[in-house]
């Protein structure tokens, strides 16, 4: 197979990848209602359903790029979406609340394995005056994923059953790992014979899980307890790794890299304020507004439509822009969004709502590619694996600190209770308070967005 047949084998696959998780992810959250209803799940153990995906994903995202630096990206994505496939096979017949967080968790490993390493896989392929391109088009790819999630999961939800939607996983992981086999020739191995950084992972992991435990279990005291350890495990972090010839996160990135270090702060704050959206609006539709599993997923739909379109040439206008540039706009179209969405109430009209929800998708398109495109830019090729797994760290850290906040607010508003009408008026409010903080979290993103610097 020629170079130009091999790097669209890799567009293909690493696409195909990058759209199934976010298609099951955003699927799974218009059926949520109709899952907690039959595994009798409190609004606390709902959220628990996204949150162990977070987890589990974000806790392993460093140390499988690592890995794959080391021995193969193309190994070590083969292997996580064999194992996605695997729990989604499980959740098919899963009856228990218990036993469907374990499997999501399963999922969340299968997913780190393959999510960051796809990007290190495409910047390893293809130059870097393509990068912005093909950024865009794996972007368009999530988006994508997340435009028929929606669709998807609230068709197969009301007309076959929720467990429908892990049919589907299983065939286009299974279909994934065939192109795998059958197109994709060669390996990339960067940091071959160097030593993996045992110690470091075991803390950068208790660390991850400490801090996102800790902060779904507040206002206890042993969640705060557990979630200043988590700082503490940060900084432990940061000392050991800064004394460890091959290290599983090269920390000097962070002090000497300016356009690194912020980027990816950026990428943190805009996760953080966003990835809790559709959640919340999975449940205010079907709650408050009384609309159906479908008609749930035709109005979420309207956020990651804008965003697959727009994607595309958001990372070609990297190429030729400044990304700092293009991403800070994106922050403050999606701190717009946010703002607008702090003000819904029982008689907001739908198109308010999908008003909403296009100017978040807005946002996201003008964010994403740009900024990873910077990321991805300012380290060496050795570092690929690394710098993939630590941008997509900080938008898994992003997520669950999102889904964090607002089982933080359930818990202060609602408690550990079913959503049920004499529940609906303080769900709204912990609703509304959510959305205004995530508004004033992504206005302070703007500024670390604008002060990275630039990479031209």
């Amino acid at each position: 197979m020629d170079e130009v047949s091999n790097k669209r084998a890799a567009l293909l696959v690493v696409t195909l990848g990058t759209f199934l998780t976010p298609l099951g992810g955003s699927a799974m959250n218009v059926a949520l209602p109709t899952i907690g209803k039959e595994l009798v799940m409190s609004a606390i153990s709902l959220s628990w359903v996204m949150t162990a995906y977070l987890l589990a994903s974000t806790v392993f995202l460093i140390p499988f790029g690592r890995v794959a630096d080391m021995y193969g990206r193309k190994k070590i994505f083969t292997c996580g979406m064999s194992i996605f496939a695997i729990a989604s096979f499980f959740l098919i017949f899963c009856k228990s609340s218990v036993l469907f967080i374990s499997l999501r968790i399963l999922q969340g490993i299968g997913g780190a394995m393959t999510f960051s390493i796809g990007m290190a896989i495409l910047t390893s392929v293809f130059p870097v005056q393509d990068r912005g391109k093909v950024i865009g088009i794996n972007t368009a790819a999530v988006y994508s994923g997340l435009s028929l999630g929606p669709l998807v999961g609230g068709f197969l939800t009301q007309h076959l059953g929720w467990r429908s939607i892990f049919v589907v996983n299983v065939l286009l992981a299974l279909a994934c790992v065939f192109l795998i086999l059958w197109r994709l020739k060669g390996e990339w191995v960067e940091a071959k014979g160097e030593t993996f950084d045992l110690s470091g992972s075991i803390i950068h992991s208790l660390t991850l899980i400490a801090m996102i435990y800790g902060l779904s279990i507040l206002p206890s005291v042993s969640g705060a307890l557990l979630f200043a350890a988590g700082i503490l495990g940060v900084f432990v972090f940061f000392k050991v790794e800064m004394n460890v010839e091959h290290p599983v996160v090269n920390v000097r990135l962070f002090q000497n890299n300016r356009v690194f270090a912020l980027s990816n702060v950026a990428a943190l704050v805009h996760y953080s304020g966003t990835v809790a959206v559709g959640f919340l609006l999975s449940l205010y539709l079907q709650f408050i507004k009384g609309v159906g599993p479908r008609d749930a997923g035709l109005i979420l739909i309207a956020q990651p439509v804008v965003q697959a379109a727009l994607s595309p040439l958001t990372g070609r206008l990297s190429d030729r822009i400044e990304p700092r540039i293009v991403a800070s706009l994106g922050m403050i179209s999606t701190t717009t969004g946010l703002l607008f969405l702090s003000f819904l109430g029982e008689t907001t009209t739908l198109a308010f709502i999908i008003a909403s929800l296009i100017f978040l998708g807005f946002g996201y398109a003008l964010f994403s590619p740009p900024n990873t495109n910077a990321v991805m830019s300012s380290v060496e090729r050795m570092s690929f694996g690394v710098a993939a797994g630590i941008l997509g760290t900080m938008r898994q850290v992003g997520g669950m600190f999102s889904m964090g906040i607002t089982m933080v607010i359930f818990s202060l508003f609602i408690g550990k209770v079913q959503i049920t009408p004499p529940y609906y008026p303080v769900f709204l409010k912990s609703m509304k308070v959510a959305f205004a903080f995530f508004t004033v979290l992504s206005f302070g993103g703007v500024f670390a967005s604008l002060a990275r610097g630039r990479i031209r």
